[in-house]
């Protein structure tokens, strides 16, 4: 049975929103540092323990407007991995091997697949797992800044989440840090 792993980008204070620089006033942070061979190899070796991305609208999105057009190992696994887009809006995605699907249908999700589910991103739906039980692990790349604003990671819940520390190491010259979660 497959597990449900959420991995985010995440500052100091708790912000996951545009590390990219997509957009919000302050994105683009993640890529103000040098994450270094270990941070890189992080997250193709992730890759490389999915059967397939579990997405919200947004990140999708975004995804499926810069990954098909990107070439090399990392992109290649990614475009070709199976795609769950959670949406209520969402009805013709045209990202390759994509479905659309509803926020009942992620119980069953796990009984398709042998290896992990992976989330990136997808704040919406990382909290929501997150309430319902479903996430198996929790993956935070840890960056040395403070932005003071922007969409967090943790905010209001149904109920508290206790969460037990699986691995912690560094990732990179720039003082990144790699969380490994599990919920207890």
């Amino acid at each position: 049975m497959g597990r449900i792993v959420v991995t985010e980008f995440i500052t100091l204070d708790g912000v996951v929103e545009d590390p990219g620089g997509e957009g919000f006033e302050r994105g683009g942070w993640a890529f103000q540092f040098e994450r270094g061979e270990d941070g890189d190899k992080f997250k193709l070796d992730e890759t490389l323990a999915s059967d397939a991305l579990l997405l919200g609208r947004t990140t999708y999105e975004g995804f499926a407007r810069a990954w098909p057009s990107r070439e090399g190992e990392f992109a290649d696994l990614f475009n070709g991995l199976p795609k769950y887009v959670v949406s209520s809006t969402l009805t013709d995605p045209e990202w390759a091997n994509s479905t659309v699907i509803g926020i009942d249908d992620l119980a069953g999700l796990k009984e398709r697949h042998e290896r992990d589910i992976v989330v990136h991103g997808s704040i919406t739906l990382a909290r929501e797992l997150l309430d319902r039980g479903l996430v198996d692990e929790l993956r935070l790349m840890l960056y040395p800044v403070v932005l003071g604003a922007g969409k967090r990671l943790f905010g209001e819940t149904g109920a508290p989440v206790k969460l037990e520390l699986v691995e912690l190491r560094p990732a990179g010259p720039d003082g990144i840090v790699i969380l490994i979660y599990r919920p207890v």
